[in-house]
């Protein structure tokens, strides 16, 4: 229904983003650690993908096509649903997801939430020939983190709300992101995300 749009980032956080396309904001669900390069105020395009269901409509969007077409191939995966697709390419980035892929390695997969055994293989089965090729190493700087700098509180506050955002209970959420604090203790927000994700 809608191929990509276009217009001022109005609220950005880690797995969220408010889109203003001539006065019509657009509440768009992103993939963790997904860069725009576009903070508020700026303008930017999204490619989506728009999901209905008789409980709610929803929509994906991502900083290119490709990473938008991978998020589709996942949907077509046995098990896999929009949620955990997003999940998916939140763990981990477009590079590591495609070289686990090529390399039928489940294990890494795996490490998700949600990403049981028979979902991991079902992931390498269906799209061991269908995935692209990984990326060069340097288009593989494009989806470098989002997050910035920020006080100990605010980095927390905002991996939480990634999470929650991707289906954690509140609670879960914030005893993810506690031990995964523990675990690296640093500002970057993916990495701390992403950590949680595996927690």
């Amino acid at each position: 229904m809608y191929e990509y749009l276009e217009g001022r980032v109005v609220q950005r956080s880690a797995a969220r983003l408010v889109l203003d396309v001539h006065g019509l904001g657009y509440d768009i669900a992103v993939p963790v650690g997904a860069e725009f390069r576009a903070g508020e105020g700026e303008r930017v395009k999204v490619f989506t993908h728009f999901v209905v269901r008789e409980d709610a409509h929803r929509l994906f969007g991502f900083p290119n096509a490709r990473l938008r077409e991978l998020f589709r191939l996942l949907l077509e995966v046995r098990g896999v649903g929009p949620v955990l697709a997003l999940t998916i390419l939140s763990g981990l980035s477009e590079q590591d997801l495609l070289l686990s892929i090529a390399r039928g390695d489940k294990k890494e997969l795996m490490r998700i939430r949600g990403v049981g055994k028979k979902t991991a293989e079902q992931i390498l089965l269906d799209l061991r020939e269908r995935a692209p090729k990984p990326l060069p190493a340097a288009d593989g700087a494009e989806l470098r983190p989002a997050a910035r700098l920020s006080p100990r509180e605010e980095r927390m506050t905002d991996a939480v709300r990634a999470l929650s955002s991707i289906g954690y209970a509140e609670a879960e959420a914030r005893r993810a992101v506690e031990r995964a604090v523990e675990k690296v203790n640093t500002d970057d927000l993916e990495v701390l995300v992403r950590t949680a994700l595996q927690e």
